[in-house]
């Protein structure tokens, strides 16, 4: 797959419960008071909805609108219903983003761009970076040390991760 380069594109990856989305939420404000812009990808494996039964954007949907488009002076928010297509790939999720200096990607472990694992022993999964050329940082309870020389974080060095987020943007 090819990824679109127009911003640093950066995956947060790891198996359910090693804390992905914790180390963004944690990440971002960092990244951000450094005077980097910043937007996320989150990839959910079920189903999921962020509208509410019964209001208008809801109903929009349920007639069979394709797409549905709200705004306000605050936010936009564009729902889009797949019906039978195929889940878009991440390049075409990246396409349709606003350009900002890093993405944050949560989940798309498979695909084929940058990424920092997060592994916690407690999981029982094995870490996925002896087997991902692309895993270029490990966040861990558990590794000490990777024979190939890739940097190894702990779970609460949020300075030094966001210094290495930060160098993939310059990059």
């Amino acid at each position: 797959m090819s990824i679109d380069r127009r911003q640093a594109v950066l995956g947060i990856a790891g198996w359910s419960g090693s804390g992905k989305t914790t180390l963004i939420t944690r990440l971002i404000p960092v990244l951000v008071d450094r005077g980097i812009r910043v937007s996320t990808v989150k990839h959910a494996h079920h189903r999921f909805d962020i509208d509410t039964p019964g209001k208008d954007t809801w109903r929009h949907r349920q007639a069979g609108a394709t797409e549905v488009l709200i705004a306000s002076d605050r936010r936009i928010a564009l729902m889009r219903e797949l019906r039978d297509e195929a889940e878009p790939g991440l390049d075409e999720l990246l396409a349709r983003l606003a350009p900002v200096d890093l993405v944050l990607v949560e989940g798309y472990k498979t695909s084929m761009h940058s990424k920092i694992e997060v592994h916690r022993a407690a999981t029982g999964k094995p870490p996925l970076y002896p087997d991902d050329p692309t895993v270029l940082a490990v966040v861990s309870d558990a590794v000490t040390g990777i024979p190939d020389g890739r940097p190894v974080f702990g779970l609460d060095a949020i300075d030094a991760i966001a210094d290495f987020a930060a160098a993939q943007v310059r990059s």
